[in-house]
């Protein structure tokens, strides 16, 4: 079997690719599981080997019929099958008036992967996607269904799991009724300006992102500012010299922005705003790899500072920069537990053996001032660092212990970077 993840960096070892369709069916292979031999795969959408395994790739397609998107009699919340795909969801809400709080970049990649990986989108008082989660279903290591709901003990620990818990078949979201949202890009931003003014600055409207390439090293290339339009001030004229675009733009420079959201500060339905890209618009392949590292807000500046220091090393590799903020929360492996964080996003080229030897240089500026990497993404640090920067750390490695005895869903990445 060849298998390979989105970008094609990651050629899966394992010998066979299944997708169970019941929860019967999970806990058949489960039981003919051997230790280290199972991994949960979602729409492959990680650049690091989170779902590697030689055995068997447990594929979360077969829990992903739109039939099965559940809204509460209350309005307040949504039951899905893991498998499910944010932008088919969030066309399902839609059509009944509602929304979900926040969405990533990409609407094409599955709720319970990104999830299991602390993935965001963006905006100050935004948590991270998986702060929507209500309650989890999965099918643990040892075959058990096990459902937890927000509150219980093992919950907090349960939701960015990193796949290490079981395979997750079905989970609830906090929902909210249907907002427009206006997008309005700007070009040219003074990094010393926004430096000395970023609390204020990616406070301006409900989601903020920042892009660069640090071709030139002194300047934010473009803001993207998205506005709830029934509570947000309209947006600016100019935002620290920098003016709204009289082009559409997209992320990378020189690159059609046909397949992007609308622009131009058009109102518009929130699921048709908050991505970067259309739901329309099906990903291929991505010639990219990517990290992310999520630092503490109160010394964003600083991280910025050190980027820039590194910025001709950088740039060499680097296709685009995004710095997105994400709100604090208590989820034991999230990049934002108990501190409100600021993303630095890397979308480098395809050259993996120099970005790999890139990413310790960038490390030693970063970790230090307490930023975590995303978990799907590219990044350097073993167990033993990541440990003093998670403070649940030990407690998600007793979990994973208590529901996966026999290390069923261990791999060399769990290994590496969580020692379990």
């Amino acid at each position: 079997m060849t298998e390979t993840n989105w970008a094609g960096n990651i050629a899966f070892g394992a010998g066979r690719l299944v997708a169970p369709s019941t929860i019967d069916d999970v806990q058949q292979l489960f039981a003919e599981a051997s230790p280290g031999s199972v991994r949960p795969l979602g729409t492959r959408h990680s650049f690091s080997p989170i779902a590697d395994t030689p055995g068997t790739l447990l594929s979360s397609s077969g829990f992903a019929d739109a039939n099965e998107i559940r809204i509460s009699e209350d309005r307040a919340s949504v039951s899905v099958p893991g498998g499910i795909r944010y932008g088919e969801l969030a066309r399902a809400l839609e059509a009944e008036g509602l929304a979900l709080a926040n969405l990533a970049s990409l609407p094409h990649i599955s709720v319970a992967g990104a999830i299991a990986t602390g993935t965001h989108g963006s905006g100050v008082a935004n948590g991270s996607l998986a702060t929507a989660v209500r309650a989890i279903e999965f099918v643990n290591g040892s075959g058990e269904i096990v459902t937890l709901r927000r509150g219980d003990p093992e919950f907090d620990g349960a939701v960015v799991s990193v796949g290490a818990l079981g395979f997750t078949t079905r989970i609830e979201l906090d929902i909210e009724p249907s907002y427009d949202i206006a997008q309005t890009v700007y070009r040219g931003l003074p990094l010393d300006a926004l430096l000395e003014s970023f609390d204020e600055t990616v406070g301006l409207g409900y989601s903020v992102s920042l892009f660069t390439t640090w071709s030139d090293a002194d300047t934010i290339d473009q803001l993207w500012l998205k506005r709830r339009v029934a509570t947000d001030r309209p947006a600016p004229s100019e935002i620290l010299g920098a003016r709204p675009s009289t082009v559409a733009m997209h992320p990378l420079p020189d690159v059609d922005p046909v397949h992007c959201t609308e622009q131009f500060g058009a109102p518009g339905p929130w699921l048709d705003r908050l991505p970067h890209f259309q739901l329309e618009f099906t990903p291929s392949n991505g010639a990219e790899l990517q990290s992310e590292y999520l630092v503490p807000r109160a010394v964003a500046a600083d991280a910025l500072r050190e980027m820039h220091s590194l910025a001709p090393q950088i740039r060499e590799l680097l296709l685009v920069n995004e710095i997105r903020e994400i709100a604090a929360d208590t989820l034991w492996l999230s990049g934002a537990f108990e501190t409100d964080t600021v993303g630095i996003h890397f979308t480098w080229k395809p050259l993996q053996d120099a970005v790999d030897a890139l990413l310790p240089r960038i490390e030693e500026r970063l970790l230090p001032l307490g930023a975590r990497p995303h978990w799907g993404k590219r990044f350097h640090a073993d167990a033993d660092t990541l440990a003093a920067l998670y403070p649940r750390f030990d407690d998600f490695r007793a979990l994973a212990a208590h529901h996966d005895p026999r290390g069923v869903l261990r791999n060399d990445f769990l290994r590496a970077k969580l020692a379990i």
